[in-house]
């Protein structure tokens, strides 16, 4: 039995591999203004700990979990954390040097 490439490319469903593979790109995107929330919260807390300086803090980093979940979610919605991702993470300097020395 062959196999239509077409049918395959079109289909609306995700294997599983591909689902993990999105939920571990969401997380990615998520964490970063997560972790951005809490070194800010941190030198704030730090400057001055005490009970006002520690929720002011917390506030922080909370927002920062807030936009990176809204973040991760509309890339989700997009075109997937994965694509966006490998776009992140691509080096086209390096690319167009390999074409210029082909």
């Amino acid at each position: 039995m062959e196999v239509n490439n077409q049918d395959m490319n079109t289909r609306k469903g995700k294997s599983a591999f591909e689902y993990f593979t999105e939920i571990i790109g969401w997380i990615q995107i998520a964490i970063s203004p997560l972790l951005v929330g809490i070194i800010i919260g941190a030198v704030i807390y730090f400057t001055k700990p005490n009970k006002s300086t520690f929720i002011i803090a917390i506030i922080i980093a909370i927002v920062g979990l807030c936009i990176g979940v809204i973040w991760a979610t509309k890339i989700w919605k997009k075109k997937g954390t994965i694509h966006f991702m490998s776009r992140i993470m691509a080096t086209s300097e390096l690319d167009e040097k390999d074409v210029k020395q082909n």
